[in-house]
C-alpha cells in the first residue's frame, strides 16, 4: 500500500495524499512498470480521502457546528486536515535529543535548527518538504491555503510567533511531516509562555501519525508541565510511543536501574494497567561524533530496539489513509455524543420561567445527567467525556443560547458512521504489497535498497526526475541522504545481501565501507588525517589534486573524515583517475550519495 503521485507540480489542496512519495518518471522503463502495477492501488487511496473530505463536510461538521463542538473539542477540520501528510510529533523535557533526533531521521540539519545541552528549541517547528531549504514565519505559515495550518490562527499572536515551518528538499519529507517541540522545563514552578501549551499539544495531537515521547537516560525526573502535557493526551494512546534516549551513555548494569526508574515515574503519570512499549536508542547523527562516554555493551540490544522504532516509523504512510478514516470516526462519534448531550440540556430547561436555575442544577449533578442521555439514546458510556472536563468548558456558555436537538443532523451522523465510513474501509486492498512500505528490509531491489522503495524501480533509484545541473551524459538522480537513519547506508550488516550488494544500480551503497571499517577509529568512527594521507595517495593522483579532494570531502573541516566523507573521497579519486573533469566528478559523486544538498551549499 502506497502513496504515488504521478509528475511533479504544486500539491492539489484537496489530493495531498497522492504526493506522499516521490513522484514517477515519464520515462518508460522498470519504475514504470512498477507504477503501472500500483496504478490501481494508488487511485483507491486518492479517492478514498476525496470522498472522506467530502462525508466529514457534508455529515460530520454541520453537527459540529450546530452544537459548538469546537468549545467543548477541537475546530472543524479542513480538507488539508483531512488529506494532509502524515505528521509524527515529538515531545519531551529539553535536552533530551528531540531535535537530534530529527537529524538523525533526516540524515541532515534542518533549517533554523539548533543544538546544545541548554533548552534551545524555544517554538514549534514544521519540518516539511520544498524544492530548497528556507524558513516560512508562523503567521505567513497559518494563513497560507496550501498548508494544514490554518487552525492554529486560534491560539493568537504569542504562539504564532513562536511557530515556523522549515522546508527541506528531503526524500523522507516526501512522506511525512515532523512536528519538533520547544523542550519542557523540569521543576515544579513553570515559566509563562505567553500561549496554553496544552491546547496547543492537543491540537497537533488529534492530527499526528505517531507521538513520541522522549527521554533522557540522565533525566528521569517529570515535571509539571511534562506530566500536563503527557495526560492531554489520553485518548491517543494508540499513537503514543516512549523513547529512552542516549542508553549507550549508560552501562548495562545502570541502563537496567534507568529502565525501572522511567517506568515507575511513568506508572504515577499514565494510570493504566497496561505497560506502555519503550523503545531503547542512541540517536545520533552519523555526520556527528557522539560526545561523552559511549559504552559498548548495549550495542546490540539498542541496535534491535532502534530497528524497531524505524519499522514502526516506516508503516505510517503506508497506513495512513486507513488512520485518516479511523481518526474521522473516532471524532464523529464523540460530535454525535455531544449534540446529544447538548440538545438534551437544551430541552430540559422550562419554556417559560426558572431557565437559570434549572441549568445551574444540571451543571451540578452533570453525571446524572449523562446517564439519563445513555439510557435514553442507547448510547455507549465510553463514548461521553469528562464531566468535570465538560463542565468547566460549558461556564463559557449559555445552555439557553444551544440549539435544540436535531433528528436531521443526527440522522447525516448516524448514516455516516454506519454506511458511508464501512463502505470506504471496504475499498482498501486486504493485501499489504511490501515493496511499497518505505525502507524495511529486503523490500524492493537489491542490496537493501533506499528508504523509499514505493514508486521506485528495482535498482532502489527514485523515479523522480531531478534538477539539472549542467550538460551530463546521465541524468542526476537523487537518493536519500547516506546520513540518514532510513537510508540504504544505514542498514547493518546483517541485512545486507551475503553475496554482495549491486553497487551498479544502486550507487547509493557505500562501496569502501569495509575498507573504512578496517582503519578509522572504532569508537569514534573517523579516520584521521594521516591515515587518510596514506590511502588516498595510493590513487596516483597528484599533490595538488588531492588537496581539492580534501577540501571537497572535509566540508566541515574538522581535519578527519567520517564514513560518508571518506566514501566521497574515494569515488572522486576514482573519476579524476579516469579524466573527469573535478566540477562534474564532485556533481556525479554528491548526486550519487543523495548529497545534493550538501552539493548546493558549497
Amino acid at each position: 500500500m502506497s502513496f504515488i503521485s504521478k509528475g511533479k507540480g504544486k500539491e492539489p489542496s484537496m489530493t495531498p495524499a497522492a504526493s506522499m512519495t516521490p513522484g514517477a518518471s515519464a520515462t518508460p522503463g522498470p519504475a514504470a512498470a512498477i507504477s503501472d502495477a500500483l496504478t490501481a492501488e494508488e487511485r483507491v487511496y486518492q479517492e478514498t480521502i476525496q470522498q472522506l473530505q467530502k462525508t466529514y463536510a457534508k455529515k460530520i461538521k454541520p453537527l459540529e457546528q450546530a452544537y459548538c463542538f469546537e468549545g467543548f473539542h477541537s475546530a472543524p477540520l479542513t480538507a488539508q486536515d483531512i488529506g494532509s501528510k502524515p505528521m509524527v510529533l515529538l515531545l519531551g523535557q529539553y535536552s533530551t535529543g528531540k531535535t537530534t533526533f530529527v537529524e538523525y531521521l533526516l540524515g541532515e540539519s534542518y533549517p533554523g535548527a539548533h543544538v546544545g545541552i541548554e533548552p534551545t528549541t524555544d517554538r514549534f517547528v514544521a519540518i516539511m518538504n520544498g524544492p530548497e531549504p528556507k524558513v516560512i514565519p508562523g503567521h505567513a505559515a497559518a494563513v497560507s491555503g496550501d498548508l494544514p495550518f490554518s487552525g492554529l490562527t486560534k491560539f493568537g499572536t504569542k504562539f504564532l510567533s513562536r511557530f515556523q515551518v522549515a522546508q527541506l528538499n528531503n526524500p523522507l519529507l516526501s512522506n511525512l511531516t515532523l512536528i519538533d517541540t520547544p523542550g519542557i522545563l523540569s521543576g515544579s514552578k513553570q515559566i509563562q509562555r505567553g500561549y496554553d501549551f496544552i491546547s496547543v499539544i492537543n491540537w497537533f495531537a488529534d492530527r499526528s501519525d505517531l507521538i513520541l515521547l522522549l527521554f533522557d537516560s540522565h533525566k528521569l525526573d517529570i515535571s509539571d508541565e511534562f506530566k500536563g502535557a503527557i495526560q492531554s493526551l489520553r485518548g491517543h494512546e494508540d499513537k503514543v510511543r516512549m523513547v529512552l534516549n542516549k542508553c549507550n551513555q549508560v552501562n548495562q548494569q545502570q541502563l537496567m536501574r534507568v529502565y525501572g526508574a522511567m517506568m515507575w515515574s511513568l506508572g504515577k503519570v499514565i494510570p493504566t494497567p497496561e505497560v506502555n512499549r519503550v523503545y531503547l536508542g542512541s540517536f545520533w547523527p552519523r555526520y556527528k561524533t557522539p560526545v561523552g562516554t559511549v559504552y559498548d555493551d548495549n550495542a546490540e540490544l539498542i541496535a534491535s530496539e532502534q530497528r524497531d522504532l524505524l519499522r514502526d516509523l516506516r508503516s505510517i504512510p503506508k497506513n495512513a489513509a486507513l488512520r485518516r478514516v479511523n481518526e474521522i470516526v473516532k471524532r464523529a462519534r464523540q460530535a454525535r455524543v455531544h449534540a446529544h448531550i447538548i440538545g438534551h440540556l437544551r430541552s430540559e430547561l422550562p419554556s417559560m420561567f426558572g431557565k437559570d436555575k434549572k441549568a445551574k442544577a444540571m451543571v451540578e449533578d452533570l453525571p446524572a445527567e449523562f446517564r439519563k442521555i445513555q439510557t435514553r439514546y442507547n448510547l455507549p458510556p465510553g463514548d461521553f467525556p469528562n464531566p468535570e472536563a465538560f463542565k468547566s468548558d460549558l461556564e463559557a456558555f449559555k445552555i439557553v443560547d444551544f440549539n435544540k436537538l436535531s433528528l436531521k443532523l443526527i440522522g447525516n451522523a448516524d448514516d455516516a458512521l454506519s454506511v458511508d465510513f464501512p463502505k470506504l474501509m471496504q475499498r482498501f486492498p486486504t493485501d499489504s504489497r511490501k515493496s511499497a512500505d518505505i525502507g524495511l528490509e529486503g523490500g524492493g531491489g537489491g542490496g537493501g535498497g533506499g528508504a523509499f522503495e514505493g514508486g521506485s524501480s528495482s535498482s532502489g533509484r527514485s523515479s523522480e526526475k531531478p534538477a539539472h545541473h549542467g550538460p551530463l551524459e546521465t541524468p542526476i538522480v537523487p537518493y536519500p541522504p547516506p546520513y540518514s537513519a532510513m537510508s540504504a547506508a544505514a542498514s547493518s550488516s546483517s541485512a545486507r545481501n551475503p553475496f554482495g550488494e549491486d553497487t551498479e544500480h544502486n550507487p547509493g551503497i557505500l562501496r569502501y565501507r569495509a575498507l573504512f571499517d578496517d582503519v578509522s577509529d572504532p569508537h569514534r568512527k573517523v579516520l584521521a588525517a594521516e591515515g587518510a594521507r596514506e590511502i588516498l595517495s595510493q590513487s596516483g593522483l597528484a599533490n595538488e589534486r588531492l588537496r581539492d579532494v580534501w577540501n571537497i570531502a572535509d566540508w566541515d573541516m574538522r581535519g578527519e573524515l567520517d564514513q560518508v566523507q571518506f566514501e566521497v573521497a574515494m569515488r572522486l579519486c576514482e573519476r579524476l583517475k579516469n579524466k573527469e573533469a573535478l566540477d562534474m566528478a564532485r556533481r556525479h559523486v554528491f548526486a550519487e550519495l543523495g548529497l545534493l544538498n550538501r552539493f548546493n551549499s558549497q
